[in-house]
């Protein structure tokens, strides 16, 4: 389908995509695509399919326009949810919901069907009609601040916590830098390292180039190697306490405190802690315990904290 206008020749195409490398054969008879308009974002399979219909469309000209158009879906980990908390300087992010619309546009029984769920159902509401992220229930972490932190937030804080969890391959390596400030009963993180296959010497002498060996980092006690490499080469490294039911009570400490996250500095751990659910059985029943996959970011900001976790001097 398409349209015309007949004075200029000027086109709307209208495509759909059952398979994105189709594009790649779409082109202007005259002139190029300016404007792109993804609508339905989120039913699309994920951005590795949106990049490569921009790369086919987005041909030919100087400047472009792309629109990508959605309601939210409900769970915070959806890709297209993340997307949209990725920063970047050209690009605008509106937010809508029926609130903004006049009244007269949607009618009574709208309004009144809104209301009632409102009353009987807070959440179906907030993610229905608000179009709220708001998690499918079964989100391990529930007290999240996604923002921006700037930089003179950052020269604010002065106490500073650090955490790393050892990997190599597969399993990444995970640095963290935190703050705690427990009047306000919140996480900050600030800053964080990770990666495959870094060696404790190359981590270390990051370390150094970030100018984090101000402050004692706390480390997974079961690579006590990488511990002595990293002191061996003047990294204040020392391990964790790990005691029994350790993991189970730091998870807590960490779930009643909120967690302030900006993406652009730490999209890792972000990404980790948005995604962090609980397991479910066949039937969709949640299941105890703490996942132990995708957590690598969580185990080093537990590590990094772990001080006071176990500790009664939490004043900030």
């Amino acid at each position: 389908m398409q349209c015309t206008y007949r004075p200029t020749g000027q086109k709307i195409i209208f495509r759909g995509l059952d398979k994105a490398k189709k594009t790649k054969s779409l082109k202007a008879s005259h002139g190029y695509f300016k404007y792109l308009w993804f609508e339905e974002l989120d039913e699309f399979a994920g951005m590795e399919e949106i990049r490569t219909v921009q790369q086919s469309v987005l041909r030919g000209g100087e400047q472009f326009v792309v629109f990508k158009s959605f309601n939210p879906p409900i769970s915070v980990g959806n890709w297209a949810n993340q997307y949209i908390n990725e920063p970047r300087a050209n690009a605008l992010r509106h937010k809508s919901s029926y609130l903004d619309a006049p009244p007269e546009w949607l009618g009574q029984q709208f309004l009144d069907d809104a209301e009632h769920l409102k009353e009987v159902n807070e959440r179906a509401y907030r993610h229905e009609y608000l179009g709220e992220p708001v998690g499918t229930g079964g989100q391990v972490f529930e007290f999240l601040e996604i923002r921006t932190i700037t930089d003179e937030e950052m020269q604010q804080f002065d106490r500073i916590y650090q955490g790393i969890d050892f990997g190599w391959m597969p399993d990444p390596m995970a640095f963290i830098r935190c703050s705690y400030r427990s009047n306000h009963e919140k996480v900050y993180l600030l800053d964080e390292y990770v990666g495959r296959k870094i060696s404790n010497e190359d981590l270390a002498k990051e370390i150094k180039r970030r100018h984090y060996d101000d402050y004692f980092i706390m480390c997974d006690s079961a690579e006590p190697k990488s511990i002595f490499d990293l002191r061996f080469r003047d990294v204040w490294a020392q391990a964790v306490n790990k005691r029994p039911g350790s993991v189970e009570y730091g998870m807590k400490w960490l779930q009643r405190r909120t967690i302030v996250i900006d993406p652009a500095r730490t999209p890792c751990a972000y990404k980790e802690i948005i995604e962090y659910e609980y397991d479910r059985d066949k039937d969709g029943n949640l299941l105890p315990g703490y996942p132990d996959k995708n957590n690598h970011c969580i185990d080093a900001l537990r590590y990094s904290l772990s001080r006071i976790m176990n500790s009664w001097e939490t004043s900030a």
